[in-house]
């Protein structure tokens, strides 16, 4: 199949770098000969609604360094629904549009796999700040988030300092606590508490005792949001327990801002031009990953079943299925394997952040 018009769109949460992933998408499908590219405005609502422009390589022009994404986002539950995604498909038989790129998370991926099976090719590019998509190493936006966070508990720091505090500070994280992990290590945190690892609060308590005890004065404590409603009363029975005077701080939705990061905006270049190379190859229903400094590509199907069996959202009947299929162990291997490295990283917080 030849592909004279392909769109791209964002959906979900915004991420840093999500801009440079639509520059690839556009300048690797007009260098390849397709004649038009559609920017979807609003993700799958802007489908539907018929909302989008013709994209050219000028249009997208110095957009590589900025945060947040020129093509919006909006939820849509109409896409949802049968009737939402058959006017979607019309949009697109209208438009003549024979492919998407779709750029977002787990949610974006389920919108492509609908389409695909609806006659639309797509493509998904992963990019939420919480690196929470499971099939892949790294997602598009991770990396600033980091940055950000980083940044904003190094201010905070010298006011713990100036004040003998400590902070315990809520990060974005609902399924996945890298952020919170890597930002602990980064920041010096004297404990960083996650969903997805089991958290030690009497000796968390102890340590941070230990430290006053040790003249250290200022002290930071790293909570992922997933872990919910724990942070706020956490940092209640700290003070409680040491006498410390401790402050809850919620980073909220800043995190999600900012110029992107080098490797934010080469990672996006990379999975753009890879998005579009695999559609023009007639290849759809694919998630486009990084594993191990490649950029690969994964069925979409299979990515959203390891992220629910990663994030222990899986069904007893969807465990029977897949060991039906012969595909359990292989994917239970990737799972153990990523739980384990991010295991690896929150005991090296625990061990050097005193």
């Amino acid at each position: 199949m030849k592909f004279k018009r392909i769109g791209v769109l964002t959906s979900g949460g915004d991420a840093p770098g999500m801009n440079a992933a639509i520059r690839a998408v556009v300048r690797t499908a007009i260098g390849s000969g397709v004649e038009e590219v559609y920017g979807i405005y609003g993700g799958y609502k802007g489908l539907i609604d018929n909302d989008m422009e013709l994209l050219d390589i000028r249009s997208v022009s110095n957009i590589i360094s900025r945060g947040g994404t020129m093509l919006y986002s909006a939820r849509c539950n109409e896409f949802k629904t049968e009737e939402g995604m058959q006017r979607a498909v019309q949009v697109c038989k209208d438009r003549g549009i024979d492919g998407i790129v779709a750029i977002g998370g787990d949610g974006t991926f389920r919108g492509a796999t609908d389409l695909t099976n609806r006659g639309i090719p797509c493509i998904g590019i992963p990019a939420t700040i919480d690196n929470d998509i499971s099939s892949t190493d790294y997602t598009i936006g991770f990396e600033t988030a980091m940055t950000t966070v980083a940044d904003l508990i190094d201010k905070l720091r010298d006011t713990c300092e100036s004040h003998a505090r400590c902070s315990v500070v809520e990060v974005m994280g609902k399924y996945a606590g890298d952020i919170a992990i890597n930002t602990g290590i980064a920041t010096g945190a004297i404990a960083v508490a996650v969903r997805e690892i089991p958290f030690d609060e009497e000796k968390a308590i102890a340590k941070i005792a230990k430290a006053r005890e040790n003249k250290k004065r200022n002290i930071i404590v790293i909570v992922a949001e997933g872990k919910t409603d724990y942070a706020e009363g956490f940092a209640e029975r700290i003070e409680k327990a040491t006498g410390i005077e401790t402050r809850f701080t919620r980073f909220g939705h800043v995190q999600r801002g900012g110029i992107p990061t080098v490797r934010d905006r080469v990672t996006a270049s990379r999975m753009g031009k890879a998005a579009v190379v695999e559609l023009l190859n007639g290849k759809s229903n694919l998630v486009i990953c990084e594993r191990k400094g490649v950029i690969t590509s994964m069925d979409i199907n299979k990515a959203l079943k390891i992220d629910r069996m990663f994030k222990n959202l899986m069904t007893d009947a969807e465990y029977a299925e897949l060991e039906k299929e012969g595909v359990l162990e292989e994917m239970r291997a990737h799972c153990e394997a990523r739980a384990a490295a991010k295991l690896e990283l929150y005991k090296l917080s625990e061990e050097i952040c005193k």
